[in-house]
Order: C-alpha cells, then structure tokens, then sequence
C-alpha cells in the first residue's frame, strides 16, 4: 500500500482534513466560478433567452452526473475501506469495474438523448422562443458526455486513495481553460450556445485524458494492470448500491429542475425561466464547497471505518459538521445581504435584475441548514449505508420540494415557487438530524451490525 493511503489511518484527523478538504474545496470553487462565469458570459452574448436555454438543458447534464456519482462515489466507498483492510487485489478489481460502468452508461445516455431530443426539450418545459437554442447546446454537451462522466467519476476514485491534489488538479485544469474557451467561442466567434457547450466538451476531454494519464503513470495506488473486460455483477450491485443515493439525489435534482421550469413558464415565462438559471448557479457556488469537505471527510471516513478505527471516523465527521455549517452561514449572510449585487453580476436587464433578487434571497433563506444535511448524506455513504443514504438523498429534492413546488404557486403564485426552496430544506434539515440521533451510537458502538 502506498504511503499516500496509509496516511489516512495515522495522521492526525484535522491534518487529513485540511490536506483532503482543501484541495477539494478549491476544486469545488474553482468549478463554481466556472459556473458562474459560463453564465455571466451567455447572458451578455446571448441574452435571457440563452440563460434559460441552459437551465431546460441542465436536466440532462445532472442525469449524466448522476451516472457518474453513482459509480465514482459507490466504488469509492468500496475501494477506502477495502484500501483501509488491507485488501490491494479487491481495490484494483473495483476500480475496472467502475470505469466499465461510466463508460457504458455514459454512452447509451448520449445516444437515447439523441433519438429524442427534441420531444424532452419540451417534456423539460421549454417555451417555444428557447427550444431550438436549448436544442443546439445539448446537441454538442452530448458529444461529450463519456468525458464528463469519466472525469467525474475519475475525481472520486482519486480521492478515496488519499490524493486530493490530482482531484482538484483536473477540475481546476477543466475550469480554467472552459473559462478561456467560453468568451472565444461565444464572443469572438459568435458562436452563441453552441460555443458555451463546444467550450465544456473540450474542457472535459482534456480533465478525463489527464486522470488517464495520471493512473497510467504509476502515481496512483490502484493499478490498470490486468484490465478486465468481464462484468463482475455481484461487485456492480454493490457498486450500485452504495452509490444509488447520489444517482436519486442528482436525478431528484434534474426532476426538480423540470417541475420548477414547467411552474416557471406557467406563472413567468422565459424570463423567470432565466431567473432561475441564475439564483440556481449561485446555489450551486455556495454548495459546491461544502461539497468539497465532504469529498475530503469520505475517504477518511471509509478507510478508518474498514481498519476498525472508529474514534477517529467519529473525529472526522465533527470536524466535517462544523466546516460545512461555518461555510453555510458564511454563504447565508453574504446571499441575505448582497442578493441584488450577486444577481447584477450576471445581467444588467433591470426586470431580471428585480426578480432575481426576491429569488435568492428566498432560495437559500435556509442556506445555514445546507452543510449538515451535505455531510449527512456523505457520511452514510462512506459507511456504505446505503438504505439511510437512499432517504436522506430524496427527502430534500422529491419528498419535500416537489409538493411544495406543486402547492404553493396555487396561494402565492410566482413567488411561492421560491418560498418552496428554504421550507423543504428546513424539513430535509429535520429529517437528517433525526436519523443521526438514533444511528450515531448503534453504528459506532456496534459496528459489527454494518
């Protein structure tokens, strides 16, 4: 075993976090400002018009990355506590596996999109005035969907051997050069979308051909040698298994994105459409690195639960707790305070300007509640719990706000689209911290009921 993988069992929990979180969270960050910039970028080349194009589009996008965390997060999960007992052979043989099922899957996404894309341009929400530019960046983000996929599951793989550094290495690599790109394409060469989208594809070729580069180079614990094109089914149920919360919770994600843009054209039309492209990437910005403490806290958490040492798994889950919820009320203040600055960023459009305010501020008026519901979720699947992880992923996303999405535009209506955002999270907050109450100490202090 390399030194890079013992060292997530004899170094000091907040030392392993901050090595683990940091580069995470800078990965993270650095793909948020990515986000952000696209936007900003489509929305003075294009217009409003462009911003909600690539909201209908962003269903499909989360169904890809749902692929992509469902193996690259369930194999992971597998290949720390395999790593953590000792088990080299099984790490390898999970890691072919994962790289089987991206590859697949990724393409037969891309080709049944394809067939039918116009029809789910539609089912998306789409108004006739937007259909056809959706249409033209998801025709060229799906020429790039085994990259994206493979990247993103790559990036989970990397960080549960320990070495956060080449995972945050490829997203800022992506990051930076889609940000270069974007202006080129979209500007300089009046490229409209389709130069937005060409940028992404390109940016993602180049992230997933230097994670290959990076397992073929020796560096990294686990080992392409002996490749196996054989499907090993009972290791891809527990694959799957695992990383199924992730799969729900990103799909929830997407079905959300589609139940909000349908209520949006019905109480707004395309520019409360574009309203919401741009409050959902500042969401995502303020997400995105409590995301990357949690990629930093699973690979601790796998390797130490699978070596039995669980005083230092329950170490790393405090810390966890308290960066992300320090992280979320950060983010809280700065969106309560600042809204109509954030949202003048993307836009000098004085109506989308004003309901773009009123749609932040309300969206994440319970933004301090994000981080522990993040590292909840996070910690269950690191145990490879899958059943508590499946609950928590759809309590947010389907449970809660899809009736509220559903409701409340009846009694308020636009505005009650954006009350929906804060009431579910108050309620998938509730939730986690009932669960964490009744299976913190049966999952410690009889650890051999996992």
């Amino acid at each position: 075993m390399k030194e890079q993988s013992k060292r997530l069992g004899e170094d000091s929990i907040p030392s392993l976090m901050a090595r683990l979180s940091i580069p995470a969270f800078i990965g993270m960050f650095v793909m948020g400002m990515y986000n952000i910039v696209d936007t900003i970028f489509v929305s003075y080349g294009v217009g409003p018009s462009g911003v909600a194009a690539l909201s209908i589009a962003f269903p499909v996008q989360m169904i890809l990355m749902a692929m992509a965390a469902m193996f690259g997060i369930g194999g992971a999960s597998i290949i720390s506590r395999s790593l953590g007992a000792g088990e080299q052979k099984n790490a390898n043989k999970v890691f072919h596996q994962v790289i089987w099922l991206v590859v697949i899957s990724s393409i037969f996404i891309a080709i049944i999109t394809f067939i039918f894309l116009d029809p789910l341009i539609t089912l998306f929400g789409a108004p006739a005035d937007i259909h056809d530019i959706a249409s033209d960046f998801l025709s060229l983000i799906l020429l790039g969907a085994v990259f994206q996929t493979f990247a993103m599951a790559m990036n989970n793989i990397v960080r549960s051997e320990g070495n956060a550094k080449t995972a945050m290495l490829t997203m800022i690599i992506s990051a930076i050069l889609n940000m270069i790109l974007n202006p080129i394409f979209i500007m300089g060469f009046g490229m409209g979308v389709r130069g937005s989208a060409l940028a992404t594809v390109i940016a993602q070729a180049v992230g997933a051909i230097w994670l290959l580069i990076y397992f073929l180079s020796g560096k990294s614990t686990l080992s392409l040698k002996g490749f196996s094109f054989r499907m090993d089914f009972p290791l891809i149920r527990r694959i799957m298994a695992i990383g199924f919360p992730s799969f729900i919770m990103m799909s929830a994600g997407s079905i959300v994105t589609v139940a909000v843009n349908w209520m949006l054209n019905i109480y707004g039309g395309t520019m409360a459409i574009a309203v919401y492209g741009i409050a959902n990437r500042i969401a995502s910005f303020v997400i995105m690195p409590i995301n990357g403490v949690t990629q930093g806290m699973q690979p601790i958490v796998g390797f130490n639960y699978g070596s039995r040492q669980f005083e230092r798994v329950m170490k790393a889950v405090k810390v966890s707790m308290m960066a992300a919820t320090v992280m979320s009320l950060i983010a809280w203040g700065l969106v309560e305070i600042f809204p109509g600055l954030l949202v003048r960023i993307f836009s000098n459009d004085p109506e989308l300007i004003a309901q773009g305010t009123t749609a932040v501020r309300f969206m994440l008026l319970a933004a301090p509640t994000i981080g522990f519901q993040i590292v909840c979720g996070g910690l269950y699947q690191a145990l490879g719990r899958a059943r508590i992880s499946f609950i928590i992923s759809l309590m947010r996303q389907i449970i809660c706000l899809v009736p509220l999405l559903l409701i409340l535009p009846q009694f308020f209506g636009l505005d009650g689209i954006w009350y929906a955002f804060p009431l579910a999270d108050l309620g998938a907050f509730t939730v986690c911290l009932v669960i964490m109450s009744k299976t913190w100490r049966r999952i410690f202090k009889n650890p051999e009921i996992v």
